[in-house]
C-alpha cells in the first residue's frame, strides 16, 4: 500500500469515526422514518398509478369485446342478407378486434397481477413503518436512559477522581479541631478561674495563721500584748 493510500484510509477512518461520534440516534431514527414515509408515499404514487393502468387496460379490453360481438352481429347481417363481401369484411374486423381484445386481456391480467404484489408490497411497508414509529420510541427512551446513566457515572467518577468526598472529611476533621480547641480554651479559662479563687483563700488562711502565731509568740515573750493566763499547778483548791 502506497504513502498516499495509507493517508487516504487514515483520513477516512477519522471522519468515519468523528461521523459515528456526531450521530444523535434519536435525529438519525427521526430521518430513517421520513425517508420511509417518503418511500412509502411514492410506492402508493406508483401502486395508484399501475391501479389506473389495469382500469384503463381493462376498459380497452372491454372496449374490443364489445367490438368483436359489433363485427360478429354485422357479420351475421350481411350473411344473411347474402352479402358475402361485408361478410367477410365483417369478419377481418372481428378477427382484429379478437386479436387485439386478447392482447389487451393478457397485459390486463400481467398489470392485475402486478397491482396486487404492490398492494401487498405497500401494505407490507406500511407495516415496517408502524413497527419502526413504535420500535423508535423504545429506542429513544433507552438511549436517553443510557445517556443518563453515562453522565451520572462519569459525574460520581469526576468527583471521587477529584478528591470531592476527602475534601469534605478533612473540612470536617478541621472543624472537629476547632471545636475542640474551643472547648478547651474555654475549659481552660475555668479552671484559671477557680485557681486565683483558691489562691486568694489560701492567702487568706496562711496570713491568718501567721498572724495567730505572731500574737502567741508575743504573748509568751510579754512583749507588745497581754499574756494569757498561765494555769497554776501548785495551787491548792479551796477548802
Amino acid at each position: 500500500m502506497g504513502i498516499l493510500e495509507r493517508i487516504g484510509l487514515i483520513v477516512k477512518s477519522n471522519i468515519n469515526a468523528l461521523l459515528s461520534k456526531a450521530e444523535d440516534p434519536e435525529k438519525i431514527l427521526n430521518q430513517l422514518l421520513f425517508d420511509m414515509q417518503e418511500q412509502y408515499t411514492e410506492a402508493k404514487r406508483m401502486v395508484t398509478v399501475s391501479l389506473a393502468d389495469e382500469k384503463r387496460l381493462e376498459a380497452q379490453m372491454q372496449s374490443e369485446l364489445a367490438q368483436v360481438e359489433e363485427w360478429d352481429k354485422k357479420a351475421r347481417l350481411a350473411v344473411s342478407r347474402g352479402a358475402d363481401d361485408l361478410a367477410r369484411e365483417a369478419l377481418a374486423r372481428k378477427n382484429s378486434h379478437a386479436q387485439l381484445g386478447e392482447g389487451y386481456r393478457t397485459e390486463f391480467e400481467k398489470q392485475r397481477t402486478m397491482v396486487t404484489a404492490l398492494t401487498e408490497a405497500l401494505r407490507a411497508l406500511q407495516m415496517k413503518i408502524e413497527e419502526a414509529k413504535r420500535k423508535k420510541d423504545l429506542l429513544i427512551a433507552r438511549q436517553k436512559r443510557a445517556v443518563a446513566q453515562k453522565t451520572i457515572s462519569e459525574t460520581m467518577s469526576g468527583i471521587t477522581d477529584t478528591g470531592a468526598f476527602d475534601a469534605f472529611d478533612r473540612m470536617e476533621d478541621k472543624v472537629d479541631q476547632t471545636e475542640a480547641m474551643a472547648a478547651a480554651s474555654t475549659e481552660m479559662e475555668q479552671i484559671q478561674s477557680g485557681s486565683d479563687l483558691d489562691a486568694q483563700f489560701r492567702a487568706l488562711e496562711t496570713t491568718a495563721s501567721v498572724d495567730d502565731q505572731l500574737t502567741a509568740l508575743k504573748a509568751e515573750m510579754g512583749v507588745g500584748g497581754t499574756l494569757p493566763p498561765k494555769k497554776d499547778d501548785t495551787a491548792l483548791p479551796p477548802g
